[in-house]
């Protein structure tokens, strides 16, 4: 991971990976997909765990899921990241099998289901980071 203030950062460029980071840059959230069995590959890879095909393509997907699960961090463990905060594990609507996690400062209200909508971060040329909030609209 490179840094920007103290923060780190993704390999944008990684072989598996890379088709998401360019998406993202895009203002989309892409899932590899197996184009032999359509088998979600989360986390992502060049072959198909299901049945081994080497097939694969990047699928955008609606930037909208479900929440699956939170915690709320109380003990800073990076200098970047300033207490309270709260990861959340979002499970996607257009690929069930993927789940992806987000960054939200402070405690908001979260409910178990709730829907939830990304949004996009510019941190550095090249670097957009996923996060994800409340979607007040649904």
């Amino acid at each position: 991971m490179s840094t920007l203030n103290n923060a780190p950062l993704p390999f944008t460029d990684d072989l598996d990976t890379s088709g998401f980071w360019k998406a993202a840059t895009e203002g989309k959230i892409s899932i590899r997909t197996c184009a032999a069995c359509e088998t979600v590959l989360h986390l992502p890879k060049l072959y198909c765990h299901k049945c081994q095909s080497w097939e694969t393509y990047w699928r955008d997907v609606r930037p909208t899921g479900t929440l699956y699960s939170w915690t709320v961090t109380v003990q800073q463990l990076h200098p970047a990241f300033p207490t309270p905060y709260t990861v959340v594990l979002v499970e996607l609507d257009d690929a069930k099998d993927a789940r992806l996690i987000g960054y939200l400062e402070g405690t908001p209200e979260l409910k178990m289901g709730m829907a939830m909508r990304a949004s996009f971060k510019d941190v550095e040329p090249g670097v957009t980071l996923v996060q994800w909030e409340p979607d007040l609209n649904s």
